[in-house]
């Protein structure tokens, strides 16, 4: 819808960009976005919060000269507005029919799109491990990785492949070399970075036990298998084989201090066990996965920090703006870790949620099975990544 011909009001309508609109709703101020986009589109995924009012008018309601009533009736008119879509251009010409009418607007610049290239570092303040600890946060997916930098060394833990050039930026930035390129699993919701990292002479690593899923270019990596480590300046970058969300399902300690586990625990939610082998496998990879945790996973100290692959909505961050938490804390306030295992597997089938986007199409291009461009490989992973169960079910009460 963004590539039609509009004919534009004469009046001019300011943008804001992706950045600026999401250090307004960082600050805690009141946000109000019209959101343009087709109803499923909308449902499916948008930009929420606790300060952000969302309404939702598709573009064509605009499209008349005369806008209905009804529709102008359903957008306040005693505050600012942003409208967004797709890509920036039919929210542009909804916020000029609307301020022609006297509302307050401004337009969300490249629209989901431009949210979706927002990618962040945040130090992990917690971490006392050799080195320095980030993590990166893709607000528009939830998605998370980790940078370790030491003794002008870095190592990166599930990149995505759109944000490549993001890494070896910041790491120039932190007087380092990238050394290390490390995926956690196949993924599912997003193409990963690991083989375009390892194209340009960064060390590219796999789990070994992901490679019978069908994997094309395990010659060209390093194979990770439980126990291996990767050397980091002074930090140790351990090997942990935690199987049950995918059979290759592999977590990384960092300096003993953080697991990164992938898509296997989360700070509020545990993994979802039916991406690999749909429904049917589902309950074999769920006491899987409760194996994992329970003998691999919360056998660790109490203090170990956790930090998935990816947050949700129903993720509270820590007072370092990190996705991460103690072992300890996520024992007490989630059930899920505290189940025996008829209960923990009954409970994560009883209640997933819908698969993410396009995972029918990303997991053949992570295996290298297929080929997706740049532009491509953009496009299948912009919406939710939906790796989780059901964070309603597996909170304590």
């Amino acid at each position: 819808m963004d590539d039609m011909d509009l004919p534009m009001p004469d009046v001019e309508v300011e943008p804001v960009s992706p950045d600026g609109l999401k250090e307004r709703i960082d600050a805690g101020e009141a946000v109000t976005l019209l959101d343009t986009r087709m109803e499923s589109e909308y449902e499916e995924w948008r930009i929420d919060g606790e300060n952000v009012e969302s309404i939702n008018v598709p573009y064509f309601e605009f499209l008349d000269d005369e806008i209905d009533d009804d529709v102008l009736a359903r957008i306040p008119d005693d505050r600012e507005i942003t409208v967004l879509c797709a890509k920036g251009g039919s929210s542009e010409y909804v916020a000029a029919q609307l301020k022609e009418r006297g509302y307050d607007v401004d337009h969300l610049e490249d629209g989901m799109n431009g949210w979706a290239r927002i990618y962040e570092r945040v130090e992990v303040e917690r971490y006392d491990g050799a080195g320095t600890l980030y993590q990166y946060q893709r607000p528009s997916s939830g998605c998370l990785g980790y940078l370790v930098v030491d003794g002008g060394e870095a190592a990166v833990i599930d990149p995505l492949r759109a944000f490549t050039d993001r890494y070896h930026e910041d790491v120039d930035e932190l007087d380092a070399d990238l050394k290390y390129a490390i995926d956690t699993h196949v993924h599912a919701d997003h193409i990963s970075g690991v083989r375009d990292l390892d194209a340009v002479g960064v060390e590219g690593a796999i789990p070994e036990a992901s490679v019978d899923r069908g994997v094309t270019y395990a010659d060209e990596m390093t194979l990770a298998a439980d126990g291996d480590e990767f050397e980091v300046g002074d930090a140790t970058i351990e090997t942990v084989y935690t199987p049950g969300h995918t059979s290759g399902m592999t977590s990384y300690l960092i300096d003993g201090e953080l697991l990164a586990t992938g898509d296997g625990l989360f700070v509020e939610s545990v993994a979802r066990p039916d991406l690999e082998e749909g429904n049917e496998g589902a309950e074999d990879a769920a006491k899987q996965l409760y194996e994992s945790l329970q003998e691999r996973v919360l056998t660790l100290p109490d203090d170990t920090l956790i930090g998935g692959a990816h947050f949700s909505d129903a993720a509270d961050p820590a007072e370092d703006d990190t996705y991460t938490a103690p072992i300890g804390q996520l024992e007490d306030e989630m059930a899920a870790l505290t189940m025996d295992e008829d209960e923990f597997v009954e409970l994560i089938l009883s209640d997933m949620p819908p698969r993410p986007a396009n995972y029918e199409e990303i997991i053949p291009t992570n295996l290298g099975q297929q080929e997706a461009d740049d532009e491509e490989a953009f496009e299948l992973e912009l919406g939710p990544n939906n790796c989780a169960a059901s964070q309603e079910s597996l909170a304590g009460d």
